[in-house]
Order: structure tokens, then sequence, then C-alpha cells
């Protein structure tokens, strides 16, 4: 499970060092895709293959399912970390998420996301008053 805030930063090559913590799990191979609010989602390779079961099962005459599908598979990138446990995030998930040099890197439990940190920010002062509000209903 994937727990935490981290906030490295992406070099000239936009290369990530992935967080310590997540490395062994991540060593054989990670999907990178597009995720929800302009996040990048990071799955490890057997976590994505879940994933992509799931979305198989949805129905073919289902638009929704389709328009989801096509998104989120069309932006993902299989990679491998280096020996210094570096990903390069590609170009088209950059300029996606607006990631520059400041992110951050958060353990969503089965998937890391990667937000651009003042994104990432903004979204956490939103939901600080829902997440306060929010009772046992």
């Amino acid at each position: 499970m994937f727990l935490g805030t981290y906030t490295p930063k992406l070099d000239e090559k936009g290369r990530l060092i992935l967080p310590a913590k997540y490395r062994d799990e991540l060593s054989y191979g990670l999907v990178l895709t597009r995720g929800q609010e302009r996040c990048i989602y990071v799955f490890s390779q057997r976590e994505f293959e879940k994933q992509h079961e799931q979305l198989a099962q949805a129905s073919l005459t289902s638009r929704r399912a389709r328009d989801y599908a096509r998104v989120f598979l069309s932006g993902a990138s299989d990679e491998v970390p280096d020996k210094q446990g570096r990903v390069t995030i590609p170009q088209v998930l950059r300029t996606y998420g607006g990631l520059d040099r400041e992110v951050t890197v958060i353990g969503a439990g089965n998937r890391i996301e990667i937000w651009d940190t003042q994104a990432w920010q903004q979204y956490l002062d939103e939901q600080e008053d829902v997440f306060s509000d929010t009772d046992e209903d």
C-alpha cells in the first residue's frame, strides 16, 4: 500500500526520483497514466493489470466506459526505474498534469499520484472543509 506525501523535483529531462519506500514495489516496472483532477497515476505493473481487467469487463456498448478507457489507456506509458530510482515522465503526461519542476507525490493506497505542487495544495485546501465535515453518514 502506498502512503505519505513527498516533494521531489523533476530534473531537466523530466525524470522523477521515486520515494525510497516505493521503490521495491515499483522496481520491476510501473505504468504512468492520466489521472483524474489532472494528476498522474502511477501503478505497479500488477495493479495496472487489475485496473485493465476491470475496464475490460465494462460493456462495450457503454459510451462512458469507452470514453474513460480511451483517455485512461491512451495516456499510459510503461516504465522501469533506473538504478537511482528515477523514472521519466513522458512529455504528454507532464503537459496533462501541468508538471514543471515542483511536484508533490502522494501515496493513494493502490497507486501513487503525481501532482503539480501548487495544484495539489489548492486541491487539499478545497477538500479540507469537506474532509472535516465528513461524519459517519
